[in-house]
C-alpha cells in the first residue's frame, strides 16, 4: 500500500470552492461514484444538489481525497488543515506558484502539506474510471472500465486531449502532475501501475525529477508485464554549453532523454496518436513485441506502401520460409507472388476457410502480423462483405498464438465500435498505417538491463578548459593512446628532438582550433612557421598515419541524466553530419559497439565495398575507459576527442577537449 492509495482510490471525496466544486460533483455523479461527496463552503448550505458543510472540521470524517478549487492563498490554509486532520491527499487546482515566479509560495505549500500527498499545484486532477471517482473539474471523454491503461501527464491540456480519443483505448486512470511540488512522476506512475487493473501506462513528460527512481520504476513495470510509453517534450532545446564543444550540441536535449528512455526499456513516440496506438498494443499483448513481422493485404499498392513506410522505422519483414511458401501456394496458386509483404489478391475474398488458412499460415512463421484492411463506411456502404476477413484475422491469432494486427490505412476507416469489439476478442486494431508502424516499432522496445541506474547528476558549476597538452596528459595517464609530442610557450621554444616527421603544429588555448586556424598539418620542419594570434602556447606532435576512419567520442555531465556518452563520425563535419548515437552512463564495451552499429554511416567503418575495417572495438574500449574516469573524478565536466583516428588495429586520440570544475 502506497501513500497515494486513498487519493487515487477514495472511499469519500471533499470538494472546496464554488463552480469548480459543482463540476467535480457532477462528474462523480455521471460516473456512478458510490461513496459520499462532501462539498465544503463557509456560506452556502447546498452545492451541486448536495448538503454543504461549513468547514472541514464539520465533515463526518477526514476525507480520503479532496479537490481544492479555491485561490492559491486559500489553498495554503486548506492544505494545512487537511494535513492536520489526517486526510488522504488533495488536488491543488489553483495556478500562480513557481510557474508564475512565486517559488516561495510553493515552498509554503509543500511545508503545509507535510506528509500528506498532493497533486499539483497548477493541476487539473485525477480520474479513476475503474471506481468512478473523479477529482476533475471539467468534461472528459472516458467511460467506466474494468481494466485499462493509465495516462500520466505534466501538462493538463495534453492529457485532456488524449482522454478525448476515439480509437478504442480503454483508459483506467487519467492523472496530472502540475508543478509536482510534492508527488513526482515516478511516485505517481508507480502507484497507478501497482493497481492490478492497470495494464500499461502512457506518459507525457516535460522533465524527470528523480531519474534513478524512474529507472527503477521502469524495471518494475517490465517485471509486472506492463509496458510504458512516453512522449518527451523539449527535444529541440539547445544545451547550456553548446558553443563549447561538438558533444554538447549533439548530446543535448532530446538525445540524452531518448537514450535514457531506451536504456530503461521505456518506449518513446513522437505524437499523441502514436502514444495511443502503442498503449493499445501494450494493453492487449504486453511489452516486448517480436521483431520479425509479416504484412498481408489484397493489393500490391498496399503491400508496397507498407514496405516504403516501414523503412524509416527499421522494421523487419523477413522473406517467406519455404514451408510457409508451399502452404500459401496451395491456396493462392501461381498468380500472386509469395512474398513479404504479401499481396494475396482477391481470389480468396469472401471465402472464410481459405482466408483463414492464408492468414494463419503467414502469421505462424513470424512474431506478429499486419493485416491491411479498410472496412467501407457504414453510413454510405455495406461493410458486411469484409466480415469474413475480420473473422479470419481473429482465427489466425488464435491458431498461431501470435499478435495479429488489423491495420486501417486511414484512422477513420474502422470506427470506435469495431475497434472495441475486436479488442474484446483479444485483437488489437491499429489506425493509420504510418502511426501503426510507429507504434509497432515502439512496442518492440527491449527491456532495460536489470539493475541499471544512471549516476546522480551534479549541480551546474563554473568550469575551465584544459589546454590540449594538459588534456592529453590526463588521457595518457589512464592508458589512452595519444601522439608523441612536445610543448612550449613559443614557437622558438619547441624542441623536436626525438620526434619523427611529419609533424602537426597546434596553437593552445582554443576550443575549436581548426576554425581558429590553429592547426597546421603535414609539416616536415617548423622553419618559417608564423605565430598563431591568440595562442597561449604551442603543441607539436608526430602526425598519426594509417587511420582508416575519424570518430568523435565525447562524454559530458548532464544536468538530469548524470553522464552521457556520444559517438559518431568525427572531424570538422561532426555537427554537419549529425550522425551520432548517445548513451547514458554506465555502459559496457558491447553496448557501445552495438550502439555504433546504429550510425547511418556505420558501413564506412565496417569494411564497406572492400574498405579497411576500423577497429571499433578499440573505440568502445576507449569510451568505457573515459566513462570510468569521469565517474571516478567528479571534477571532470566534459571530455571530447574529435577526432579519434581509428586504424585497422587500435585507435589514437589526436585532439582532446577537457573541461574541469574550478
Amino acid at each position: 500500500m502506497s501513500r497515494l492509495d486513498r487519493l487515487l482510490r477514495p472511499r469519500h471525496i471533499a470538494v472546496l470552492g464554488g463552480g469548480w466544486a459543482v463540476n467535480v460533483i457532477e462528474q462523480c455523479r455521471k460516473m456512478g461514484f458510490q461513496g459520499p461527496v462532501w462539498p465544503v463552503h463557509p456560506t452556502r448550505s447546498e452545492i451541486g444538489g448536495l448538503r454543504a458543510y461549513p468547514s472541514l472540521a464539520d465533515l463526518p470524517e477526514p476525507p480520503d481525497a479532496a479537490f481544492i478549487g479555491v485561490n492559491r492563498f486559500a489553498t495554503l490554509e486548506v492544505v494545512a488543515e487537511l494535513a492536520a486532520m489526517g486526510a488522504g491527499g488533495a488536488i491543488c487546482f489553483a495556478s500562480g506558484w513557481t510557474e508564475a515566479g512565486e517559488p516561495g509560495l510553493q515552498d509554503r505549500l509543500v511545508a503545509a502539506a507535510g506528509e500528506m500527498p498532493i497533486l499539483g499545484p497548477n493541476c487539473y486532477g485525477v480520474i479513476n474510471y475503474l471506481d468512478g471517482a473523479l477529482l476533475w473539474p471539467d468534461q472528459h471523454g472516458g467511460v467506466r472500465v474494468d481494466r485499462g491503461v493509465a495516462l500520466v501527464s505534466q501538462s493538463s491540456n495534453i492529457v485532456i486531449n488524449l482522454g478525448m480519443q476515439q480509437r478504442g483505448l480503454p483508459v483506467a486512470y487519467v492523472a496530472c502532475l502540475g508543478n509536482a511540488a510534492v508527488v513526482g512522476l515516478a511516485e505517481l506512475t508507480g502507484a497507478l501501475l501497482d493497481d492490478p487493473r492497470v495494464t500499461a501506462v502512457g506518459l507525457y513528460i516535460e522533465g524527470i525529477d528523480d531519474v534513478p527512481a524512474f529507472a527503477e520504476l521502469a524495471e518494475r513495470a517490465r517485471a509486472m508485464g506492463k509496458g510504458m510509453v512516453a512522449i518527451k517534450s523539449g527535444k529541440t532545446e539547445l544545451s547550456r554549453s553548446a558553443a563549447a564543444s561538438h558533444t554538447a550540441s549533439l548530446a543535448g536535449g532530446g538525445a540524452a532523454s531518448s537514450a535514457f528512455l531506451r536504456q530503461t526499456g521505456v518506449a518513446e513516440v513522437n505524437t499523441p496518436a502514436e502514444l495511443i496506438e502503442t498503449l493499445k498494443i501494450f494493453h492487449v499483448h504486453g511489452p516486448g513485441l517480436g521483431r520479425r513481422l509479416c504484412s498481408l493485404s489484397c493489393s500490391g499498392g498496399e503491400a508496397g506502401l507498407v514496405a516504403d513506410l516501414a523503412a524509416p522505422f527499421g522494421l523487419e519483414f523477413p522473406p517467406v520460409p519455404q514451408p510457409t511458401h508451399d502452404r500459401l501456394f496451395a491456396v493462392l496458386g501461381e498468380i500472386p507472388t509469395i512474398s513479404n509483404p504479401l499481396d494475396y489478391h482477391t481470389f480468396i475474398w469472401g471465402d472464410g476457410p481459405k482466408t483463414t488458412e492464408v492468414f494463419s499460415a503467414m502469421l505462424e512463421a513470424y512474431d506478429a502480423g499486419l493485416y491491411i484492411i479498410d472496412a467501407p463506411r457504414a453510413d454510405r456502404s455495406d461493410p458486411s462483405g469484409y466480415d469474413p476477413a475480420f473473422r479470419a484475422i481473429v482465427d489466425a491469432q488464435k491458431a498461431a498464438g501470435k499478435p495479429a494486427f488489423p491495420v486501417a490505412s486511414l484512422p477513420e476507416n474502422f470506427g470506435e465500435a469495431r475497434v472495441q469489439a475486436m479488442m474484446e476478442q483479444g485483437i488489437c486494431p491499429l489506425l493509420g498505417i504510418e502511426t501503426a508502424l510507429a507504434a509497432i516499432r515502439a512496442a518492440q522496445t527491449p527491456a532495460g538491463q536489470p539493475g541499471w541506474r544512471p549516476l546522480d547528476s551534479l549541480p551546474q558549476r563554473e568550469t575551465r578548459m584544459l589546454d590540449e597538452a594538459e588534456a592529453k596528459a590526463l588521457l595518457a595517464a589512464v592508458g589512452v593512446a595519444v601522439p608523441k609530442s612536445t610543448t612550449a610557450a613559443t614557437l622558438a621554444g619547441l624542441d623536436l628532438a626525438g620526434l619523427v616527421p611529419p609533424f602537426v603544429l597546434k596553437g593552445l588555448g582554443f576550443a575549436h582550433k581548426t576554425e581558429a586556424g590553429a592547426v597546421r598539418l603535414g609539416l616536415a620542419t617548423l622553419e618559417g612557421q608564423a605565430e598563431m594570434p591568440g595562442a597561449t602556447g604551442y603543441l607539436v606532435e608526430e602526425m598519426v598515419t594509417g587511420a582508416v576512419a575519424e570518430v568523435l567520442l565525447g562524454l559530458r555531465r548532464d544536468p538530469v541524466y548524470g553522464i552521457t556518452l556520444t559517438l559518431g563520425l568525427g572531424g570538422v563535419t561532426a555537427e554537419v553530419l549529425a550522425d551520432t548515437v548517445t548513451l547514458v552512463w554506465p555502459v559496457g564495451e558491447a553496448e557501445v559497439l552495438e550502439a555504433a552499429k546504429g550510425l547511418r554511416l556505420w558501413p564506412l567503418l565496417d569494411g564497406y565495398r572492400g574498405r579497411p575495417r576500423a577497429d571499433m572495438g578499440a573505440v568502445a574500449a576507449l569510451a568505457v575507459r573515459l566513462g570510468a574516469l569521469m565517474a571516478a573524478d567528479a571534477s571532470l565536466e566534459e571530455i571530447e576527442i574529435n577526432p579519434v583516428m581509428v586504424r585497422e588495429t587500435g585507435a589514437v586520440a589526436v585532439d582532446a577537449l577537457v573541461r574541469r570544475a574550478t
